[in-house]
């Protein structure tokens, strides 16, 4: 799931599969018409593609200063014994629909208003990588919104979609979640990006989803400073699902089902909790109820604070009418569910039109609270309050996410939506890196290089 806005599901074309019933998911790609569009696997360009080709600069093989002009480098290394691709997505300056080909020139994909199923993308969107420790430069020519920078050991199929003489086309992007997707038997991953003029350059590696292709990234900033966020060990995936198999064994929930196979079952990802109920939706009913119930029971009788880290400062919150309800907030919050609690986007913590600035920074850090099952411990009270030592040590709690950070090498990683909530003293867990004058960022495929 992105940190940006994105186009809502504009078909809902029929997934057929028994797959998901199964411990672990075994993956048997399908075609077009096994495509399942959702906001979360789409992006809408909101101006139709221009009339000529951009023009732009070609792909060049050095790394030079070119962060006053929108133009990004991306420095690629290549740590796995096999063919890799890459590709770039994303909405143009003027919020067009653009993918990256070889030659460093954006293309930008059309849509058939006569067709009513998606459209393959046959053109040359496909960067190849150079073999294991090389380093593939490439320059993103202009500035981008709402990108992705996509790695996979094979080739991944992008589809369009028309919508609308007023708007560009939508691209349709391959699909974590569903087993039949045309990439499914692929292992890929990305990391998320928007560079813009105003306010530059943030990236993050995303596993709000899904883990994947284990992937790091670094940036270089004009001052000569690096950000970090390493990423997953090398066997992470295989890792992780076993640690769910075992915590499946342990409680009985649904965790050995967030993992894919490929037909040789071999580890492919690990689909994220919220993600698996929007096909699943009975799964982990009940989970957090005992403990929604005591935390509900807690604050009937003392406030819980939470710092907005903002204009509000701290509010205090307390339970009352079954509501939990925060001063200067202009409404309450209902107890919520496993979905809510894993997708942090809907039930209590649906943000909608009118919300004011308290409500907006009280959602992200109660839900957080909820994911990581502080809001009962010793000092939870204030939220966010505890360091990330203390993430995850209550129960129920998210251990998709818990067993993400805990394999990071670094710990840092986008494991849910509000991941980037921490204490303001306190290491931002959602391995963020973002600079108003980016250099150089760099992105290191199958883990860390170890020379």
């Amino acid at each position: 799931m992105r940190g940006f806005i994105r186009l809502a599901a504009l078909f809902a074309l029929t997934l057929t599969t028994g797959s998901l019933a199964a411990p672990v998911v075994k993956v048997h790609p399908g075609g077009v018409h096994d495509i399942v569009i959702t906001s979360n696997n789409t992006v809408n360009a909101t101006k139709p593609a221009p009339a000529t080709s951009s023009t732009g600069p070609s792909r060049i093989k050095a790394v030079r200063d070119v962060s006053t002009n929108g133009q990004l480098p991306l420095a690629l290394i290549n740590n796995l014994d096999g063919s890799v691709n890459a590709y770039v997505t994303g909405l143009s300056s003027n919020n067009e629909l653009v993918m990256l080909q070889p030659n460093g020139q954006w293309y930008y994909p059309t849509a058939d208003p006569s067709q009513g199923t998606p459209q393959p993308i046959n053109a040359n969107i496909a960067i190849p990588l150079g073999p294991q420790g090389s380093t593939t430069n490439v320059i993103l020519p202009d500035y981008i919104s709402a990108a992705r920078v996509w790695f996979a050991v094979g080739e991944l199929q992008f589809f369009t979609v028309y919508s609308g003489a007023s708007n560009g086309p939508s691209l349709v992007e391959p699909s974590a979640v569903n087993p039949s997707d045309p990439s499914a038997a692929v292992n890929w991953g990305f990391v998320e990006l928007t560079n813009t003029e105003e306010g530059g350059l943030y990236a993050n590696i995303s596993y709000v989803d899904f883990v994947g292709l284990v992937l790091g990234m670094s940036l270089l900033s004009e001052d000569g400073s690096t950000q970090t966020a390493l990423g997953l060990q090398s066997d992470a995936v295989s890792v992780i699902c076993a640690a769910l198999a075992a915590q499946t064994a342990q409680d009985g929930q649904a965790w050995d089902d967030l993992c894919q196979v490929d037909e040789n079952d071999n580890p492919l990802r690990v689909i994220a909790p919220g993600d698996f109920l929007s096909t699943n939706p009975t799964a982990f009913n009940e989970y957090f109820s005992e403990y929604i119930d005591a935390v509900w029971a807690q604050y009937e009788n003392s406030p819980l604070t939470i710092d907005t880290q903002a204009a509000a400062g701290e509010v205090q919150c307390t339970v009352q009418n079954d509501l939990l309800t925060c001063a200067g907030d202009n409404r309450g919050y209902a107890k919520p569910t496993a979905s809510d609690i894993f997708g942090c986007n809907s039930g209590p913590f649906a943000i909608l039109d009118g919300d004011n600035a308290v409500h907006y920074a009280v959602v992200p850090r109660l839900c957080a609270a909820f994911d990581r099952s502080t809001l009962t411990l010793e000092g939870g009270s204030v939220q966010p309050g505890l360091s990330s030592a203390d993430y995850y040590q209550g129960t129920p709690t998210n251990h998709y996410s818990h067993h993400v950070h805990m394999h990071s090498i670094d710990g840092k990683g986008y494991a849910f939506a509000y991941d980037d909530v921490n204490p303001s003293d306190d290491v931002n867990q959602s391995g963020v890196v973002a600079d108003a004058s980016p250099q150089v960022l760099t992105v290191t495929v199958g883990g860390p290089s170890t020379s």
